[in-house]
């Protein structure tokens, strides 16, 4: 019946890679979606969500060059693939068609 496999802080974490584009890596998706939700997250629950949709095919990464404002560190940037795009459209058309009926089920 569920033809997705994504979670509501997956699809939340995959919609901030997609905004942040080539910014996406684990620190700055964290502070982005801290801001949007007003809340505190943990940096393992951003890399655990990070984890499971790589390897979903949802996500692919590379490591950037390293920093000196990361002492030296690189940072894994992360990408979304093309199934993503389509599970999160299929998510936003179930979404559409229920938001949609909502005056019919007030109403009745």
């Amino acid at each position: 019946m569920k033809k997705t496999k994504l979670g509501e802080f997956e699809e939340l974490v995959l919609l901030t890679v997609i905004a942040l584009r080539k910014d996406a890596y684990g620190v700055e998706i964290k502070r982005e979606l801290e801001e949007r939700l007003n809340e505190t997250l943990s940096v393992g629950s951003i890399q655990s969500a990070l984890k499971r949709m790589e390897e979903k095919g949802y996500l692919t990464s590379v490591f950037g060059e390293p920093t000196q404002k990361r002492g030296g560190k690189r940072k894994r940037i992360y990408t979304a693939t093309p199934a993503a795009h389509r599970v999160l459209s299929e998510l936003k058309s179930i979404r559409a068609g229920l938001w949609n009926s909502m005056p019919r089920l007030v109403h009745t």
